[in-house]
Order: C-alpha cells, then sequence, then structure tokens
C-alpha cells in the first residue's frame, strides 16, 4: 500500500536534517534525483517488480500517480522534504505537474535492472 512516512528529522536554529534509514526491507542499493522536468512533461509511467522506492521532493513539489497491483488509484502531492512516498513492489506511477524549483530524490531498494520494469498500468 503506498504511504507517505515521515523522516527522522533533526532541527536546531542553523536548520534541519532528514535522515532516510530502516525504510526498505533489504536497505538501500540506489539513489537518484529528476530536476529540470518541463512544465506539462511526466515521468515513470512504470512500476517495478521487486524494487521498493521512495520519493522525495526535496525543492518544489510535484504530483505522483499511483496505481496499486489491485488496480486503486492513489494521488499524492510531494510538497515537504520531510515526508517521503513509499512505493511498493506491483505499483505502478507516473510524476508529473513539477514545480519550476522541483528536485525529485528517489531512494531504491535494488540496483538498476531493466527486467525489473513493468510498463502496463494494472
Amino acid at each position: 500500500m503506498p504511504r507517505f512516512i515521515d523522516l527522522p528529522t533533526h532541527t536546531t536554529d542553523a536548520g534541519h536534517l532528514s535522515v532516510f534509514e530502516k525504510i526498505f526491507p533489504n536497505g538501500i542499493k540506489r539513489v537518484f534525483y529528476i530536476y529540470g522536468v518541463k512544465a506539462g512533461e511526466e515521468r515513470a509511467k512504470h512500476g517495478h517488480k521487486k524494487t521498493w522506492n521512495a520519493l522525495m521532493c526535496v525543492s518544489g513539489s510535484c504530483h505522483i500517480l499511483l496505481v496499486n497491483s489491485e488496480g486503486l488509484e492513489f494521488h499524492f502531492e510531494l510538497t515537504n522534504p520531510a515526508q517521503c512516498l513509499i512505493i511498493e513492489p506491483g505499483d505502478w506511477h507516473i510524476m508529473d505537474n513539477f514545480s519550476a524549483d522541483a528536485v525529485l530524490l528517489v531512494v531504491s531498494s535494488e540496483c538498476y535492472d531493466k527486467n525489473d520494469y513493468f510498463f502496463e498500468r494494472p
């Protein structure tokens, strides 16, 4: 089930520090970020067979349409850098409506494997 989780965040007068720890059953193996997405563009349009992903806008905002393996649709607005959206294996998703300043951080449980992707929406 897709869900937001609040990241452990430490705040002082100097600012905030949010931490990714123990968010996937088998740890973190890949990290990447998406930025400079032109207005009206969509990203992803796929799902993963075995990979867990955590998505967080570290700057700006974006929208995620997620369809789980049962065909249920969920809509999420990523606006808070102290929250991440957990996408489980079997969830299909589209990322869109990126703000001009959006930087979307993606943390994955697996390294890239082209055979892990599926493109047909459930």
